[in-house]
């Protein structure tokens, strides 16, 4: 190891020192200056003697957090200065009543809120998501708390290489998951379209490499055909005295990934790689219909697609996004999005949260971001207990596509697509939502699961005897009406329970037994429910019949021989036998052998990377390291997951399942089943197929060996005269 050159390094940090303050140049005046300085040199002191696992010096990356917020987020001296201090509380000598000595109660709240958790939390609940809960709840205080803690996870994202690899798994899955979906709901779409492509890069090394290989491949070309397209719209806005500014962009990996899965295409069948954006410069009472005028020019010389037209200009989305839309055909036949905005507008559109507050007041237009922030206050304010049905709740209303309702009054409200007439009269008032008996849409009486369509006028019956049932969560989509409806169900289950426990005190008296923490634990055990609430709503809804009980009594006072043969046969059941002596996939550094069961999700085979996730009632499920489910897994229960690796067992078939598409032929169905069962040897558990005009499309589920195998059947599947496309696919659980 080379020895550390501190002159070198000292020299470094002055210089991000000074990038950093003329990346905030423009906002910051000598008294802001002086109160980054101080914060900076408090830092410094702080993180002097620590190191990143790069290798490099701590203070590198509260300076990097800070440049983040300043340079692209937009935010000011106070929120740099705090994220120059978010570590110094949690990792260094200094108490949150120093940095309140120093800096004062505006600077203290905000660094409470980044300052993580380091309490012991309850093991049945996910570190990473109470956390995240925790944080949420600064939300509807200080909203740089999230906007810097995003600069954080931003930083560490990009510096990620350092880390070890399940490490790796865990921070990406997690940013995917949370992050990236809270940047883009914040309105800072760069940050999000970064976050997602970086945590692409870490969960799926593979793809995010193919796909940017082949975008390097096709950027020359790609910027001759871009150049040719805005050559006639340039001449013309200039001729109209539109002063403006084109950029033309690639879409991020992510989004490219997603609609070639989406639409099950290639990479080259993805046909709007990039977008052109018309950025113009205008007055704001203009902005509008300049806008609309540059739409004009544009379509003079391209035919536009008239599905794909978006109007954000009228009604912004929720997190203050405005724009306008269009997908046009531009030369060579290529389909081209074209987004039309103001320059206030684009800066909205770049910096989020901070640029609105920058323009709030200039417009009469009210924040749709404010009034987001404002709903999800009484989610945030009484959350459930459990901090994973929280974030899952909360997630539906981060990255959803919006539909506008109106009241019979005119008022206009804002939901996700897909919500419910019962989701518009949680959204009027939590009383309405309680209490709704039926609604009718565009005055038709309707049932409370009717899916809203944009437009339509929504008028709620109310009944102070109606109350909340378990059937509502079921169709349910906003955040807030499944969070109401569960603190409402759990009170009269609280209600319910209360009663149910008299009824099992009296009736154990009766048996001549007395109901004390041992006898309840007995009974949890014996009636396999998680809880005494659980155990005591079951006597309250009679769901457990006094026989039930009777033997519950007779095996508690019976002998051992009784106890014992009763827990091996009750209810049909039988000791599972160990699969310890069949070896197949090994667990953790020591290589424990343990139970296990493969997930139908993905159906891992031989060679796959695996990854094993303790079940609360299967035991573990092993599961691929890139299975549909594994983002969501690794972030909100990564303290459940287990490394697995397969051993050598080529005797052992598992279970995968190709997807074949071709031109059909007669005989096309006999030459495929020739190839897996004559050629390779292959069982066959099942097989769908179906044609229609002329294409063939067949399901096929086999025992293979592993991934070497299945390639290598796939290959000669391929030769087959029709067979065009060979894809292995999975189920979501």
């Amino acid at each position: 190891m080379s020895p550390i050159d501190t002159n070198k390094e000292e020299k470094e940090i002055l210089n991000k020192y000074r990038n950093l303050l003329r990346a905030c140049s423009d906002k910051t005046d000598k008294k802001d200056k002086k109160l980054i300085r101080k914060a900076f040199n408090l830092a410094v002191d702080a993180h002097k003697e620590m190191r990143r696992k790069s290798g490099e010096p701590y203070i590198y990356h509260p300076i990097a957090v800070a440049h983040i917020s300043a340079k692209e987020i937009g935010l000011g001296a106070t929120s740099i200065a705090c994220a120059l201090l978010h570590d110094v509380v949690e990792d260094t000598d200094y108490e949150i009543e120093d940095i309140e000595r120093m800096f004062g109660g505006k600077i203290v709240r905000i660094i409470k809120g980044l300052t993580k958790i380091s309490d012991v939390f309850d093991q049945d609940i996910s570190l990473q998501a109470e956390n995240f809960r925790k944080m949420l709840l600064t939300l509807s205080d200080d909203v740089r708390v999230i906007l810097i803690k995003l600069a954080d996870r931003l930083h560490n994202m990009r510096t990620l290489d350092s880390m070890p690899e399940q490490k790796k798994l865990k921070i990406a899955s997690e940013t995917l998951y949370l992050y990236a979906p809270l940047a883009h709901r914040l309105g800072l779409y760069p940050i999000k379209t970064e976050l997602e492509d970086l945590g692409l890069k870490f969960t799926n090394p593979d793809i995010f490499k193919s796909i940017s290989s082949k975008l390097n491949e096709t950027k020359v070309e790609r910027k001759k055909f871009i150049n040719k397209f805005i050559l006639p719209i340039k001449s013309s806005l200039k001729e109209n005295n539109i002063k403006f500014d084109i950029k033309g962009r690639p879409k991020s990996i992510f989004s490219i990934r997603k609609k070639m899965e989406k639409q099950s295409i290639s990479f080259e069948e993805v046909y709007d790689k990039f977008a052109i954006r018309i950025i113009v410069d205008s007055d704001i009472e203009n902005e509008k219909s300049d806008c609309w005028q540059v739409y004009s020019i544009v379509t003079d010389f391209y035919k536009p697609n008239p599905d794909r037209l978006r109007d954000w200009i009228s009604t912004s989305k929720t997190n203050g996004y405005e724009s306008l839309h269009t997908t046009v055909m531009g030369p060579e036949g290529k389909w081209v999005e074209v987004q039309i905005r103001s320059r206030r507008m684009d800066d909205i559109a770049e910096k989020g949260y901070a640029a609105h507050w920058k323009y709030k007041g200039v417009t009469e237009k009210e924040s749709s971001l404010d009034n987001w922030i404002n709903q999800i206050r009484e989610v945030l304010e009484n959350p459930e207990s459990n901090a994973v049905d929280f974030i899952d709740d909360f997630k539906l209303n981060l990255f959803s596509s919006e539909i506008f309702i109106f009241t019979p009054n005119g008022d206009l409200k804002t939901l996700p697509k897909s919500a419910t007439a019962l989701d518009f009269a949680f959204e009027i008032h939590s009383e309405v939502g309680i209490n709704c008996l039926g609604a009718k849409v565009n005055g038709k009486l309707v049932p409370l699961s009717h899916v809203l369509n944009s437009g339509d006028q929504v008028e709620i019956i109310t009944s102070k005897k109606q109350k909340p049932k378990k059937d509502w969560l079921r169709f349910v989509v906003t955040s807030k009406a499944k969070t109401k409806i569960k603190s409402s169900l759990k009170v009269e289950k609280k209600e319910i329970a209360s009663r149910g426990k008299e009824v099992v005190e009296r009736k154990l008296r009766h048996l001549k037994v007395k109901l004390n923490r041992k006898t309840e634990t007995e009974l949890i055990k014996h009636f396999n429910v998680n809880t005494s609430l659980d155990l005591y709503y079951k006597f309250g809804i009679s769901s457990i019949s006094n026989s039930e009980l009777k033997g519950f009594v007779k095996i508690k006072t019976a002998g051992w021989y009784e106890t014992i043969k009763q827990k091996i046969y009750r209810g049909g059941r039988s000791i599972t036998q160990s699969k310890k002596d069949n070896k197949i996939i090994v667990f953790d550094d020591n290589e424990d052998v343990l139970d296990y069961k493969l997930a139908v999700c993905c159906n891992p085979i031989s060679g796959d990377k695996i990854f094993g996730f303790t079940t609360v009632e299967d035991g573990i499920k092993i599961h691929k390291t890139d299975c549909p489910n594994s983002i969501q897994l690794r972030s909100n229960y990564a303290y459940r997951i287990l490394k697995a690796k397969w051993v050598d067992k080529e005797t052992i078939d598992f279970i995968a399942t190709i997807n074949i598409r071709g031109i059909d032929r007669v005989g096309l169905m006999n030459s495929v089943t020739k190839v897996i069962s004559s050629q390779m040897h292959v069982n066959i558990r099942s097989i769908n197929i179906s044609s229609e005009d002329g294409i063939f499309e067949g399901e096929i589920t086999l025992f293979v060996h592993n991934v070497t195998f299945l390639n290598s059947l796939n290959e000669k599947l391929t030769k087959i005269d029709g067979i065009k496309e060979i894809k292995r696919t999975y189920k979501h659980i």
